[in-house]
């Protein structure tokens, strides 16, 4: 996984609560057998139901960092809602709250979820209406700024956040720590008087 420190770009607003999974990406898509080709099916539905849907407009092509409402990504526990929204090239979504499935998904792939309080996600929502909204996300200090003006502090898991700015997902960090995992074992498990490692000795 690469090493995230800043996020900066865009804003989309997505102003909907209980955005499901199924809704992110429809079941009927979920046929490729590896992680391509999800991000044309993003919204599949309301975007072929509303041809004024934020992301069928021009002035959000490009976007980057999604903003949506509470409960985001609720639902089923396809993973293939991360991989569409990263292949459609969301790096970030700011929500009220989200589902928990989703939020672990989501870590595990190294797209950053934020939460921030409903007033500060209305205040962004309106901020992004036009299309104009540019906002930087430092993650080492954990700051959202809009506009170069309005800026606001998020919570982030520490393991999480060290893993992001480290590159690392969750096997990588375990192997990041082999030799005192390896240390560990040693001490904790020795081996009997006469025997080295495991499977020596024998004949």
């Amino acid at each position: 996984m690469q090493k995230i420190t800043q996020i900066t770009g865009k804003a989309i607003p997505l102003n909907m609560n209980d955005v499901d999974t199924d809704l992110i990406i429809p079941a009927q898509h979920l046929t490729s057998v590896s992680r391509a080709g999800y991000g044309k099916n993003l919204f599949g539905r309301l975007k072929e139901s509303d041809p004024h849907f934020v992301f069928n407009r021009a002035e959000f092509q490009g976007a980057n960092i999604l903003i949506s409402g509470q409960n985001f990504g609720c639902g089923s526990s396809r993973e293939h809602a991360v991989w569409a929204l990263q292949e459609a090239g969301m790096q970030a979504v700011i929500a009220v709250s989200f589902g928990d499935i989703f939020f672990n998904n989501s870590s595990k792939n190294g797209l950053l979820l934020i939460q921030l309080p409903e007033k500060d996600i209305h205040t962004l929502l309106k901020l992004a209406a036009d299309g104009q909204c540019h906002i930087d996300i430092n993650i080492a200090q954990q700051t959202v700024t809009v506009n170069a003006q309005t800026s606001f502090q998020f919570a982030i898991d520490p393991f999480r956040k060290h893993c992001l700015l480290q590159g690392l997902d969750d096997l990588e960090y375990l192997l990041s720590h082999q030799s005192q995992i390896e240390a560990f074992a040693r001490r904790k498990f020795p081996s009997p008087p006469g025997r080295g490692v495991r499977g020596e000795g024998k004949q």
